[in-house]
């Protein structure tokens, strides 16, 4: 495949198909973008050449290249009459509605259209990439390529093959997104992929903490940026993504790990979703964003909050751990994913070492014996390190 003359396709010009369409035509692409409603491409046109002009700027582009890049993007015109429009695609990025069904009749849809070698992607942040592909006659060449929002400023990509998925297609489409300037990271396909199934603890047991009346939200947040050093609390990035968001993935992780308590989504969160308090982009969630709304102060007591970043910690680290052990990627792509995708401060491996992985132990069979719950066991790969002494990050070199 000749990276230079290719034709990428996107099909969904929502937040971020337009995204990942900017990024490909930033790079020297043509991109025919497409949605289901017709009026959303003249709204994702309107978005990228807003965001290129803010390159521009910026010092990130001239304007020639701005322009450049702006007139790379075709409209595919309607969807309704079929798919005709990417036939001329050699890799084409799906980044419609998280429905199982949708996908597979998109890709169905695609795969009567494109040529043979052309790569069908899907930018799931949560579903299996073998259900997806196996609604294609080819699903060899079916995987997941998940941006994280915004696709033209974060800079992680995680790959994710299939059970079905062709290693030579696997390394045309990795090496394609690495021509994009981004840091891609080779994903299992089990759910949440790396950063969605780490990361739940980051969340989750906040909310544990806050409904047990340990913090209130505005302490807990306080607690893991001035304390933990996270660039953002849990409840205001939670408010930031969407509280529908992040409950639906949650709950997508907890239902295809048949239900394993580690990824039981929170009911005060359920709560917040069904009041429709979904966080900024409804004006309110855990925090008021009204005009003149008086964000709540925390209380900035060291021990308290200290105790609420060691138990927050000692999850996080004991779930990258397992995805170690349970070969979801490799210990270097964990640690990557976790400082590129979310942006934590270090990578829990690491950090797990610097706090000690016999520490870490200790806190976990301290709250597993407090609340006699499943969701509290240790990996078994984190017992096994502190009983011969080695350090969790030994392997990411």
């Amino acid at each position: 495949m000749n990276s230079d003359k290719l034709v990428v396709g996107v099909v969904g010009a929502g937040a971020m198909g337009s995204g990942i369409a900017q990024v490909a035509a930033a790079a020297g692409h043509h991109v025919i973008l497409g949605d289901a409603n017709v009026n959303t491409f003249t709204r994702a046109h309107a978005s990228i050449a807003r965001a290129l002009a803010r390159d521009v700027d910026k010092g990130r582009l001239d304007e020639a290249g701005a322009e450049a890049a702006l007139g790379r993007i075709a409209d595919a015109d309607d969807l309704s009459r079929g798919y005709q429009a990417f036939a001329e695609c050699g890799v084409v990025i799906e980044a419609v509605v998280e429905d199982l069904a949708v996908k597979r009749t998109l890709f169905a849809g695609l795969e009567r259209v494109v040529a043979s070698e052309c790569i069908l992607a899907t930018n799931t942040s949560s579903l299996s990439i073998a259900a997806i592909g196996g609604g294609c006659k080819r699903a060899e060449r079916v995987l997941g390529i998940h941006f994280f929002n915004p696709a033209p400023v974060m800079p992680l990509v995680e790959i994710v093959p299939g059970v079905a998925t062709s290693p030579a297609q696997l390394d045309v489409a990795r090496a394609l997104v690495d021509s994009w300037n981004k840091k891609t990271v080779i994903a299992s396909d089990t759910p949440g992929f790396i950063v969605n199934r780490i990361a739940r603890p980051f969340y989750s047991e906040s909310l544990r903490q806050l409904e047990e009346g340990i913090a209130d939200a505005a302490t807990i947040d306080w607690a893991m940026r001035d304390i933990g050093g996270f660039r953002m609390g849990p409840f205001e990035l939670m408010d930031f993504i969407g509280n529908d968001v992040n409950f639906a993935v949650t709950s997508s992780v907890f239902e295809a790990f048949f239900h394993d308590s580690r990824y039981r989504p929170a009911l005060t969160q359920r709560r917040l979703v069904e009041a429709g308090r979904l966080g900024r982009k409804s004006g309110r969630g855990y925090y008021d964003y009204g005009e003149g709304a008086v964000q709540p102060e925390p209380t900035r007591d060291a021990a308290v909050g200290q105790a609420v970043v060691d138990r927050t910690l000692a999850m996080l680290v004991n779930s990258a751990v397992d995805a170690v052990h349970m070969r979801v990627a490799s210990p270097a792509d964990i640690e990557t994913a976790m400082m590129k995708g979310v942006n934590y401060p270090r990578g829990l491996l690491a950090w797990g070492d610097e706090i000690g992985a016999s520490v870490i132990l200790e806190r976990l069979e301290s709250l597993s014996e407090e609340y006699r719950e499943e969701r509290y066991r240790p990996s078994p790969l984190l017992r096994r390190h502190v009983r011969e002494g080695l350090k969790l990050s030994a392997h990411t070199q």
